[in-house]
């Protein structure tokens, strides 16, 4: 057919006196259609602009699949200059083969090595210490996506023109010059938000695994039933999660598409890069660390506020509290650890007082007085977040303890009651203002045993709309879940 071409004929000829066309040693046989091929021999004065330019592509790599290897010859030599070892690699082309007609392709020929042998000495002439640093990899090509789809198993020879053409008219990239795929701001905040969800939904091996299911199925070795029901399944788990996790998308794609990060104050110390991250209060509020790119969700409900500059000793980022007034559940929190829970036993969303951590101050193990008498796994810790003033509450539900008003100082120290082992606390109150029977100033003991503690404890719900159950009971006080305590005496109170 192309024997008498203008362009390539001279190579056809040589080829087919060379024993060819050649066999083809490589290819997958996908069995959505044929191979694309030349039909007939056309010129240059036949077809013109982009036509040509496309039925010369097809023709001469549909020649080149049917040519001789290409041969060349690689060198390597090593040598030593004192200590140091150095290498010397260089090519040389001995026959073209298909490269001859893609010229595209060709091997490009290096510095020529030269003959040695070994153990020779040879002068050295010149020496040079160049500086220099390594670079990132380039955007992709067209061609180098469609390479790696293939490579993963995602989409066909048909769809994968159009997921290309998609996520350009989507503005999840840009074509840039040499044909590269430029990500957009969009493109990554998305990635970044699928990231931080459902990895899964960015990565290839989901859609590669349903593809290899549909090949199955046109095989006959898969039933098409079984198969579209487990996946309906997993997709329909998958967009329920996705969709109850929308707030951290939101998160990421106001930060970067809004001047939020730009009006938010400096507030608390990031524990990874030392700086400080911004309070951002528009809902839903949340800090962002402009030098990490890093945004955490906060609590909604209630005002934050700095923690006496104290760490966490898990990740060093500065600590920070909840407030929610006077007659709110507040606490502290790590801003990491409340969305990156460090133990199995946590989840995202809780505070300070419900970390399991075994030495931390702020952690219940450390905070913790006793079991809480109205919910079954809750803990009793000790709160001075209100200025001035002492509660014990409940790290799971509303309810909450007033302890020792007008008192000018409580500890919680380490020491624990005989009786119902519950944390011991010592009471100071100034002279002028003692309650105390003979102008005492200190009281120390159990505020559930003790019967003069007792009477300076009050019982409320911090949240009375949240809890149905009515008043706080006056069931007995438990202690740390290992023996109970006696009856919690003193009046009830709505709140502090």
């Amino acid at each position: 057919m192309y024997n008498n071409h203008s362009d390539w004929g001279e190579y056809v000829r040589n080829l087919l006196s060379e024993g060819g066309p050649v066999k083809p040693k490589k290819g997958t046989d996908a069995g959505d259609h044929p191979p694309i091929t030349p039909s007939r021999s056309a010129g240059r004065d036949e077809l013109s602009g982009d036509m040509w330019r496309l039925y010369e592509y097809i023709a001469t790599h549909f020649i080149a699949t049917v040519s001789h290897d290409c041969r060349y010859m690689e060198k390597r030599i090593e040598f030593l200059v004192g200590p140091e070892k150095f290498s010397c690699t260089g090519k040389t082309t001995i026959d073209a083969g298909y490269l001859a007609i893609m010229p595209w392709k060709t091997v490009e020929d290096t510095e020529e090595v030269p003959d040695v042998r070994e153990g020779q000495q040879l002068e050295v002439v010149d020496a040079k210490l160049v500086e220099k640093q390594t670079q990132p990899p380039d955007y992709l090509t067209e061609s180098e996506v469609i390479t790696l789809m293939e490579k993963h198993g995602v989409g066909t020879d048909a769809s994968i023109p159009v997921h290309i053409n998609n996520i350009c008219e989507r503005n999840y990239v840009a074509l840039g010059s040499g044909r590269r795929l430029i990500p957009t701001a969009l493109g990554i905040v998305l990635v970044h938000g699928y990231q931080k969800i459902d990895p899964d939904l960015c990565l290839p091996t989901m859609r590669s695994a349903l593809e290899a299911q549909l090949n199955l199925i046109a095989q006959g070795k898969a039933d098409f039933e079984a198969v579209l029901k487990h996946a309906i399944t997993i997709f329909e788990s998958k967009f329920h999660y996705f969709v109850n996790s929308i707030p951290s998308m939101d998160e990421l794609f106001e930060v970067s598409f809004s001047a939020l990060a730009d009006t938010g104050r400096p507030f608390s110390r990031c524990g990874k890069c030392r700086r400080y991250m911004k309070l951002v209060i528009m809902k839903p509020q949340r800090l962002h660390c402009g030098v990490c790119n890093e945004t955490y969700a906060l609590p909604q409900n209630g005002t934050i506020r700095t923690h006496k500059e104290l760490r966490c000793p898990l990740d060093d980022f500065e600590l920070i509290h909840m407030f929610a007034g006077t007659k709110g559940k507040g606490y502290p929190l790590c801003p990491y650890c409340y969305n990156n829970p460090p133990f199995e036993d946590m989840r995202k969303g809780m505070g300070c007082y419900e970390c399991t951590h075994p030495t931390c101050p702020n952690s219940f193990a450390e905070v913790g007085i006793a079991e809480c008498p109205d919910c079954e796994n809750g803990v009793l810790v000790f709160d001075t977040i209100v200025p001035g003033r002492f509660r014990a509450i409940c790290n799971k539900c509303p309810y909450a303890l007033n302890l020792f008003k007008g008192a000018h100082k409580v500890v919680l120290i380490s020491k624990h009651c005989d009786k119902c082992e519950s944390k011991l606390v010592t009471v100071d109150y100034e002279k002028d203002k003692t309650p105390l029977a003979n102008g005492q100033t200190q009281l120390h003991g159990c505020m559930f045993c003790d019967d003069e503690m007792q009477t300076k404890t009050t019982a409320f719900y911090m949240d009375l709309k949240s809890c149905p159950r009515g008043p706080p009971r006056r069931g007995r006080g438990r202690g740390r879940g290992r023996r109970g305590g006696r009856s919690r005496r003193g009046d009830r109170d709505d709140g502090p």
